[in-house]
This record gives C-alpha cells, structure tokens and sequence, in this order.
C-alpha cells in the first residue's frame, strides 16, 4: 500500500462524505481476515497501518515466557529483551509478524474494502434522498419491463411499477414519462427499493397541489378523495378565505387546471365537490352531478337514505353504482337512493297502516264503551230492583 492511495481516501471523504478512518478500520479489519485466511494463523494477530508512511504491519501477541511451549502464543524472555529490554517474565510483547509478500495482498484487500464502501455510501445517500420522497410526486421515465410489472429510470436508480398500482388500460410504452406518487421506499442490499403507483388517492391529491396555486398557499383544503383510478374521482374541498370559491379555484379559468390533471391521468373523469361540515349537505353535494330533494341520516349506523326525483336515479346511481360508491367513499357514510315517487309510496303505505291501527284501535274502544254502558244499566237495574224490595218490607 503507497503513499498515493492513502491520499485518495482523503479525496474519498470529501467527494463522498467517508470518513478516512472509518475506511483505514475497515481495511485494517479486512487484512486481519485475509491474514488468518491466507496464512492459516490461529495466533492473537493484530494489523496496523501507518498513513504517513503508508507502511502496513501484522503483529502477533505473545506471552514471555522462560521456556517456551507453544511458539504461536509465546515468546522466550531472552527474545522479548532484545525487542524491549524492559519486559518481564509474564508480561505480554507484541511481536511483528508481517510476511514479505503481504505488501501485494494488503493493496488488493484495501482497494476491494474502499470500493464496497463505496457503494454502500452511494446505497444509503440515495436512500434517504428518496426516503425524504414517500408521500410526493416524481416523475420518471419507463425504461424497461419485468414480466408485467414496469420498471422506471429515475436517473440514480429505478423504481417499481407494479400491476396492482397501474392504471387499468392504461398505454405504458419505453420512453414514455410519468407522474408518479412514491408509496414506499425499503433498503436492500442493492440499493433502494422504491414502490410508486398511478391508482393512489393521494397522487391526485398530489396533482391538484401542483395545479392549483389556492391549495399549495393553503387558502384551499382537500378534505377528502374516493378514486376508482382510470374511470372517475371525486374530489371534496373548502376554502379559508369565504371570498374564495373551492370548486372554482380547483377548475381554474375555462376548467384549465382540472383538464391538466385529467391528461396526466390518462383521462379520468374528475368530480369537484364543495366540502360541508352539515353531513346532510356533504352527501348531497357527494352524488352531484345528481340533483337531491331529502337526506335521512341515521347516525348509529352510519348510513344515510337519501331521495332523488324520479329521472335522476340512474344519475345519482351512476354506471354500474359508481357515483353512488365515490360518494360514500368520499363522505364515510353508507348511501341508499330512493327515488321519489317510491319513496311517497312508502310513506302512502306507512300512513294506510296507522290508519288501520287507528280503525282498530277505535273499535275496540268503542266495544269496550258498549260493554261499560250494559254494565252499567245491569247495575241500576240491581239497584232499583233492591230498592223496591226495601219499599215493600217496610210496608
């Protein structure tokens, strides 16, 4: 090992940010095993390195003994005296034991030690800058596919696209960019490992953050999304400031700003409704593009029953039950459309049914009135018969 190469662990630590003498302890730990390896040893071995003269030495510690009975741990005192003429019997000496060609097998062990911490520097930089990335947006570049799973060239490193996070349909080509939201990033041993998605919630969240100068100033909150990625998202908002419209600020002039995040979505269709904190309003405002005559909340089991005119049922239902589920997504409230005339029926029915108990009831009542009043004649005809009978006794 020269000189040279010990000046280039100092470039080393200023380029990558290692630490010089955490790389001379990891070399020195590294020639100690390939030390024993190569030479068998089984003696209490030690290797220094000098980095001002770049000189690497192998020590051995030995023992001083008067009669030696095993050379590997010990040293006769009349051998220790002439390496330090201060030892005793008993004390322990090191002793030099570096072979001669062990020059040639140090600098081939120290370039192998400062490469592979290297790498492993250059491993844990790109994790925590990527780290820091979990819950944002980036944008990537497809470069290749893995069965079918797609792998994006971020410029450091790729991440992965799997198939539960694609966009059904959606066209992915090499080359192509993408938007794309950072779900989790995991070390390995090569390397990061980074786990994007097109279907999360949050990357439309994201998107609008990007779009809408509102949201990222904080005048605007998004209180909450229910996406079915691909198809339609429902996005829910309010606003700070009472002179700012939500819903406007999020389509932006002539829809620009929505449109924007529909292209980067590969066309998803994007409702933006007004946030309410009355659930009543909330799950109206959730079904629209569907107009809503009554909401019923019942709060214990969290579901609300909520009447539509006649015409707008599919509306409020949407293809395949897709308005209707956002919106209970979105709202956290179960949602069971009526339409209108079968909700009148019902209460029609409802009323049909009191009014027989009514009917019932009132006959039975009346029944009972009847038998009270025949009680009672019965009884004042007892009466006014023993009252005679007294009349004739006494005359």
């Amino acid at each position: 090992m020269n000189l040279d190469f010990l000046n280039a662990l100092e470039d080393i630590e200023s380029d990558k940010g290692i630490s010089k003498d955490v790389l001379l302890e990891a070399i020195e730990v590294a020639l100690l095993s390939a030390y024993k390896k190569d030479f068998g040893s089984k003696e209490n071995v030690s290797v220094e390195i000098d980095d001002e003269a770049g000189a690497v030495k192998v020590f051995s510690r030995k023992k001083v003994v008067e009669e030696v009975t095993n050379k590997n741990y010990e040293i006769s005192h009349e051998k220790a005296k002439e390496i330090d003429s201060s030892i005793e019997v008993g004390d322990y000496l090191d002793v030099e034991v570096t072979p001669e060609n062990f020059g040639r097998i140090a600098a081939q062990t120290a370039k192998q030690v400062v490469m592979q911490r290297i790498r492993e520097a250059e491993r844990d930089v790109l994790y925590e800058e990527y780290k820091r990335k979990e819950g944002e947006i980036i944008t990537g570049t497809i470069q290749r596919f893995h069965k079918d799973n797609v792998l994006i060239d971020m410029g450091k490193t790729e991440a992965l696209l799997p198939v539960s996070e694609q966009i059904p349909n959606e066209d992915y080509r090499v080359g192509s960019r993408l938007k794309l939201y950072v779900v989790e990033v995991s070390s390995t041993t090569k390397g990061p490992r980074i786990l994007v998605s097109r279907t999360h919630p949050s990357l439309l969240k994201r998107l609008f953050e990007v779009e809408v100068p509102e949201i990222f100033d904080g005048i605007v909150e998004i209180r909450s999304v229910a996406r079915e990625a691909g198809f339609r998202s429902k996005v829910a908002v309010s606003s700070y400031d009472s002179k700012v419209d939500p819903v406007g600020a999020c389509v932006g002039p002539q829809g620009m700003r929505v449109k924007s995040v529909v292209e980067q979505l590969n066309g998803e269709k994007i409702d933006i409704v007004q946030y309410n904190e009355n659930p009543k309003q909330f799950v109206s405002n959730a079904l629209n593009p569907a107009e809503v005559v009554e909401v019923m909340l019942d709060e214990e089991e969290q579901s609300a029953t909520v009447v539509v005119p006649d015409f707008q049922l599919s509306l409020a239902i949407g293809k395949e039950g897709q308005n209707a589920r956002l919106a209970a997504k979105l709202t956290g409230w179960k949602i069971d459309i009526k339409k209108e005339s079968e909700f009148e029926e019902d209460d029609e029915s409802e009323n049909v049914i009191e009014s027989e108990d009514m009917t019932e009831d009132t006959e039975e009542n009346v029944s009972k009135d009847v038998e009270t009043v025949n009680d009672s004649d019965q009884e004042e005809k007892i009466e006014d018969t023993e009252q005679i009978e007294k009349e004739n006794d006494i005359e």
